[in-house]
């Protein structure tokens, strides 16, 4: 990407604006050649999936340096606020970490996340010093409630987890851009790579996806395929669209034709 386009969460800085998890892959190096050919600085890890009892059973940080990329412990599968907190009080005693991916779901049909619990979570997480980017409903009050309550990011899902369908309102995804002071990246949704795209041309801060490249048939490809995509639509949101018209215009003006 020409210049320097980088973006910052949390006073980290980082470069790349595709963030990706390590779910559903095949084994651990599938999932790091994905990241590689991602070229993504941030690794999201769900915390109840870590292997801390078995050391002879293979672990993620042997394929994946936590010295080489930050690592995003995350609440993936946490219902209540107490559970989320819990998790998250354990990854740092664990691990250190104060940056965390935070999602407090409803139920287990829609995955979509509960609102109240989130909010509540926020709250007392950013009062014991972590710096939540939180995963949310596509909704701009609730986007400003999280800042408010201390989210350093906030991530609106473009459709169900998992579900691959695209962001399905650019409306609302645009309005919480527009009243953000925090960074602001989709979570949940993407299918394929123009869907990442819109993300970024609607000028989003990045993009979280897992399940879009981890199911892809070829998930290296399509990792690489998302990374040009990000890039794409960021250079696209730069630029500025030309504006829509209801009628046709043409390129080649029509004054002055024999």
């Amino acid at each position: 990407m020409a210049g320097n386009d980088s973006w910052t969460v949390a006073g980290q800085t980082f470069t790349s604006r595709l963030i990706v998890g390590t779910g559903k892959y095949q084994d651990f190096e599938e999932n790091a050649a994905a990241l590689e050919a991602s070229g993504a600085e941030i690794i999201t890890v769900a915390v109840r999936r870590v292997n801390v009892s078995d050391p002879k059973a293979p672990m993620l940080t042997d394929y994946i340096s936590p010295k080489k990329y930050t690592y995003l412990p995350n609440t993936a599968g946490c219902f209540t606020a107490e559970d989320a907190i819990r998790t998250l009080r354990l990854a740092r005693e664990a691990g250190g970490w104060d940056l965390v991916k935070l999602e407090v779901l409803g139920e287990a049909k829609t995955l979509y996340p509960n609102m109240v619990e989130t909010i509540r979570a926020t709250e007392v997480l950013a009062s014991e010093g972590f710096k939540p980017m939180v995963y949310c409903v596509d909704d701009p009050i609730a986007a400003k409630q999280l800042e408010d309550a201390g989210a350093v990011a906030v991530m609106p899902l473009g459709a169900p987890i998992g579900s691959g369908l695209g962001i399905q309102n650019c409306v609302t995804i645009r309005l919480i851009v527009e009243g953000a002071k925090v960074p602001i990246l989709v979570d949940a949704g993407v299918g394929t790579a123009s869907d990442a795209a819109v993300a970024m041309e609607l000028g989003c801060d990045g993009v979280l996806m897992n399940t879009a490249i981890a199911e892809a048939k070829d998930p290296v490809r399509m990792a690489r395929a998302m990374k040009l995509s990000v890039e794409s639509g960021r250079e696209a949101y730069l630029a500025g669209r030309m504006g829509r018209r209801m009628y046709a215009d043409p390129s080649s003006p029509l004054a002055g034709l024999i």
